[in-house]
């Protein structure tokens, strides 16, 4: 029985077609137990954290009226399309592929098997590096609002959200299991979201006229123009679609399909409303964290900063249950959450992943330009260069010429957004590295 045992709990391995065989660890994690609405909520929760409160600041300050809008819509159409060509995948080769290199390692073989992995996990990382330095940034928003001193500074702060983080990680086993912090999540999103919209709409009412003008002289306009177009598609995209179609029920075709547009009707509006009222308010001097631009009463504005540091830990929780999922796997970590041995290897592994994780964010904590980066470096290759060839090499036989010049179509021109966008984020991160130094007090 002992043996029987101990073999159950060893990760099983499964090879996919003999041509490819790429080794697939079968899962620690529940999948197929959530219903297309819960998963819905899921992909909303990503959409309308606390990052929203940055776009007015990150995307319209240095797009404009025009291209900020047109961006916005573009980009949402866009990214719909990009995420539906994935999940449509989804059960290619008559297999779910619950992991995104999974489903790269089914199509191409093993090395872009390693490849995706390694795009992903930096995508994730510095995903998750935002949502600590933005917890941060909301501490030190309460903080200021009541003492005037530079006691605290925000390295301390980010410290302090490292530690909730992690406290949140033992606590929450894998990404079903957010159930009801979901509903919360939902709710602290509308929290911030209405109290920044309706601060900033009175704040524009009473001002005088606001100067629209893209700030920058004619050569920085158009590095910033590329690293805001970064900043649009980083706003809209997970690069965890296939983590996050793992947890939905069957069909899960049609079911990630109903999340999908979910997300991208009802749950881009909220961040739309924030992001273009922050702008009309407060034109081209708009903070990077809206909240810091808001005028009105101090108990509302606590509120607003507590609401936005509290879903940025369940949106961190989101974005690292990847990580956790392959350690845990990779372990055997099975059975009980609560089981001794189970929950010291969360506290020590998930402990240590997010103590690297605060130490990057407290070191550098201008993020914006780091946005920039992410979105050129993982965002673009994973969600929108990877997506059509992948759609391309698995459907090849099935698409017709014009279909198949419209995916190449695509591959080219993100291919080479791709790359803009990179040097643009690198120019705004030599620029700013200049001006501030580690551990800043932004």
């Amino acid at each position: 029985m002992d043996d029987h045992h101990n073999d159950d709990s060893a990760p099983r391995k499964v090879y996919v077609e003999e041509q490819l065989s790429v080794e697939i660890p079968e899962t620690a994690h529940q999948i197929s137990q959530d219903s297309w609405f819960q998963v819905g909520f899921i992909l909303t929760t990503g959409i309308n954290s606390a990052y929203v409160l940055g776009y007015s600041g990150t995307i319209m300050v240095p797009l404009g009226w025009i291209g900020g809008v047109v961006g916005l819509i573009a980009a949402t159409a866009i990214s719909l399309y990009a995420n539906s060509l994935i999940a449509k995948l989804h059960e290619f080769g008559g297999k779910r592929h619950i992991r995104y290199r999974d489903l790269a390692g089914f199509v191409y073989g093993q090395k872009a098997y390693s490849l995706t992995w390694g795009l992903q996990y930096v995508n994730l990382f510095m995903i998750n590096v935002g949502y600590i330095i933005l917890a941060g940034q909301a501490l030190k928003a309460v903080y200021v609002l009541f003492r005037d001193d530079d006691a605290m500074k925000l390295p301390y702060f980010i410290a302090m959200s490292g530690v909730v983080c992690a406290m949140f990680a033992f606590a929450t086993p894998h990404l079903s299991a957010l159930g009801i912090w979901l509903g919360f999540s939902t709710i602290l999103s509308l929290i911030y979201i209405v109290i920044a919209i309706v601060l900033a709409t009175r704040d524009g009412v009473e001002a005088s006229a606001r100067d629209y003008s893209i700030p920058g002289t004619s050569i920085s306009k158009i590095f910033t123009t590329i690293g805001a177009s970064a900043n649009l598609v980083f706003a809209f995209n997970t690069g965890m679609l296939p983590e996050i179609q793992a947890t939905v029920k069957q069909p899960v075709v049609k079911n990630m399909m109903k999340a999908l547009y979910f997300q991208f009707t009802v749950g881009v509006l909220p961040m739309y409303a924030v992001t273009f009222v922050g702008y009309w308010a407060y034109g081209s001097k708009t903070s990077t964290y809206l909240l810091n631009s808001v005028n009105g009463p101090i108990w509302v504005k606590v509120v607003a900063n507590l609401a936005s540091f509290l879903q940025t830990v369940i949106s961190l929780h989101i974005f690292a249950s990847p990580m956790y999922e392959y350690l845990d796997t990779r372990y055997g970590i099975k059975g009980s959450a609560l089981a001794f041995r189970n929950q010291s290897f969360r506290v020590m592994v998930r402990g240590s992943y997010l103590a690297i994780t605060t130490l990057v964010s407290a070191s550098l904590p201008f993020l914006g330009d780091f946005e920039s980066l992410t979105g050129a470096v993982s965002t673009f290759p994973l969600t929108f260069i990877l997506a059509n060839h992948m759609y391309l090499v698995a459907k090849g036989n099935k698409l017709t010429s014009l279909q198949k010049s419209w995916h190449w179509l695509n591959v080219c021109f993100f291919g080479c957004m791709s790359l803009a966008a990179a040097v643009a984020a690198l120019r705004l991160i030599a620029v700013d590295s200049k001006t501030y130094h580690l551990f800043a007090d932004l």
